[in-house]
């Protein structure tokens, strides 16, 4: 295989290939991943063997793709980014030595976690651009698969770029999915009689728009516009999708304005923009009426399918922390399928799903092996050693390590993933979190899944006690101003009917219930320091008034964040968001009782 199709699996565009070709070359990749794998290291090795990195670990090269694996893995650590932090100041600084990478590196793509503060940077290089637009040319070939009739629409999708930065060396900083909206890849992408099956009802011109605003507002025009043509609705992250249709609420009735007289409001005064909706605004008094008549209504449910009805499926990531927003959309969309696509990160590509259509609880990814090199570091603490890609085992939770072309070489990205079965011989992996992002007091540990069960455990009693009745967003700290120290939840509450919001109360007892159902769905150790050590005080949830985490977004992203990745912090320490928070407070609750524990119980 090496021999014969080696260029077919390192080369970068799919140009002019059809969909069974595309289909085909996902099943060659995964045939023998192991394969791939040692392909593309020694391929990786080649390329940056004279970087200044990898002299410094006197990796020699070896004879053939598995000898150089073998001098790899013994001589080139793991690490963290503060390790690396080093080499890439200096980069960014300005040093165009080969540091990392054999290639000149292109720019930094920002991530969304951060170091000490300060976004991470993350380097790339110019091919990195069409391994990510391959990745992006499999994701409809797969789709069609289980969705018909995709090519007789368009899909309404909310996109956002953010202002880019640069280094004191001069290179662009910016986020990855702005990186690849500004490139010629997706500016420049096949007019609809090539490609009907890539149609977005949002301008480019909107998408390119730095005012997160104007262009939310652009895009949600053009979506009511194109209302019947919507076959599919997505954005990035589910927290996105709610945001626009929180969008639609607040400014619907300028919005049906402006389709009513076919004028734009003066409020959107970028140029390109009004241009960009020049020849399809106007005057259109019976849809401004439908829309006026729909979103005035009480109720929301299925307002998704109401304004766009011929919607076949959502399309947003809904794994791991966005697990949360499942139950919500489902209630805005009228119980939609929601497609979680593809899997990626700043710091490399990596896979898709090869069943998009599935259950949420299903949703596992195939890493494309060709996409860089994949290392797995066992989270069980029992001392096992890294594996590669073909030696991982179902059932078992893993830390994912890369090694880039770009020039990061077992690199810890921090996601936990845990092995669900194999495509071929290609495994497949559920995302399960973020690693270390906990709430701690002292020996306790509690990690970013086991809040978001405690949180829809407490959820789910709020929503049986008052009908209507949701938490719509939450975040944490561990406070510690108190002695003993105890977890304080922020929630954001969702009246489901507008009447509702304005009479129903929520009665004390009924959230001091909460707090307990969310202690009895922590850990033992939790449990522990609470019933007998007495060391954790009691769990307080906090009410926030609604629309406190749309400003903890707006201040975020006035801080540099992208509006396309980011994510609300599920553990907050840093004092200024603390403040806002605390100033947005309706009323505080703390837990009554004790959870239930008893020695020698591990749950």
């Amino acid at each position: 295989m090496a021999a014969k199709n080696g260029k077919r699996i390192l080369r970068l565009t799919p140009a002019g290939e059809s969909d069974e070709e595309r289909l085909n070359f996902i099943e060659e990749m995964t045939e023998n991943c192991d394969e791939v794998q040692g392909i593309v290291l020694a391929e990786i090795l080649k390329q940056n063997g004279q970087t200044e990195y990898l002299r410094r670990y006197s990796l020699a090269a070896g004879d053939g793709a598995a000898a150089d694996r073998a001098a790899f893995k013994a001589n080139i650590p793991v690490v963290t980014y503060e390790d690396l932090q080093p080499e890439i100041q200096r980069i960014a600084n300005g040093d165009h030595s080969a540091i990392l990478c054999g290639h000149p590196i292109s720019e930094f793509l920002t991530s969304s976690g951060t170091s000490a503060g300060e976004r991470k940077l993350m380097p790339a290089i110019s091919d990195d651009l069409d391994r990510r637009q391959l990745l992006y040319s499999l994701l409809m070939p797969v789709m069609k698969k289980y969705v018909a009739g995709l090519d007789k629409g368009k899909a309404l999708y909310f996109l956002f770029v953010k202002a880019e930065s640069k280094t004191p060396g001069g290179l662009l900083a910016r986020p990855v999915l702005t990186s690849y909206y500004k490139s010629r890849h997706f500016q420049l992408r096949p007019p609809p009689s090539e490609d009907p099956f890539n149609v977005y009802t949002s301008p480019t011109a909107a998408i390119l728009c730095a005012d997160a605003h104007q262009s939310m507002y652009i895009q949600m025009l053009c979506g009511l516009l194109h209302r019947h043509e919507v076959l599919r609705v997505g954005a990035v992250f589910a927290s996105g999708l709610l945001r626009a249709i929180h969008f639609l609420q607040t400014h619907y009735p300028q919005l049906a304005a402006d389709i009513a007289t076919g004028e734009l409001s003066p409020s959107i005064t970028d140029p390109s923009l009004r241009a960009s909706v020049a020849e399809t605004l106007k005057p259109n008094p019976d849809l401004a009426s439908f829309i006026t008549d729909e979103c005035s209504k009480a109720d929301w449910a299925g307002i998704i399918t109401r304004i766009w009805p011929n919607t076949k499926y959502l399309d947003v990531v809904i794994t791991g922390a966005m697990a949360q927003y499942i139950p919500t959309l489902q209630f805005y969309s009228g119980g939609l399928p929601m497609a979680s696509t593809m899997y990626a990160s700043s710091e490399c590509y990596f896979g898709l799903n090869l069943k998009p259509m599935c259950p949420p609880d299903d949703i596992c990814y195939t890493i494309l092996p060709n996409m860089g090199y994949f290392e797995f570091l066992p989270v069980s603490g029992d001392g096992e050693e890294i594996v590669d890609l073909a030696g991982v085992e179902v059932g078992k939770e893993y830390e994912l390590v890369v090694t880039t072309y770009a020039g990061l070489y077992r690199y810890r990205v921090g996601d936990v993933l845990q092995v669900s079965g194999f495509h071929n011989s290609a495994p497949k992996f559920k995302f399960l979190r973020r690693k270390n992002v906990v709430l701690s007091i002292e020996s306790d540990k509690t990690d970013e899944a086991e809040l978001q069960r405690a949180v829809e455990r407490a959820a789910a009693v709020l929503e049986a006690a008052a009908a209507g009745l949701s938490v719509v967003e939450y975040t944490a700290h561990a406070c510690t101003d108190t002695i003993p120290g105890h977890y304080v939840i922020y929630w954001e509450l969702l009246w489901r009917r507008k009447e509702e919001e304005e009479e129903e109360k929520v009665e004390g007892e009924v959230m001091e219930k909460c707090c307990l159902e969310m202690e009895e769905e922590m850990n033992s150790v939790y449990k522990q320091s609470r019933v007998a050590d007495r060391s954790i005080g009691p769990l307080e949830i906090r009410v926030v008034r609604t629309g406190t985490f749309e400003e903890l977004m707006d201040y975020a992203i006035s801080r540099g964040a992208s509006i396309n990745q980011y994510k609300v912090p599920r553990c907050v320490n840093f004092k200024p968001i603390l403040e806002l928070l605390d100033s947005r407070v309706v009323s505080t609750h703390f837990s009554k009782g004790l959870p239930r524990w008893s020695p020698g119980r591990f749950d």
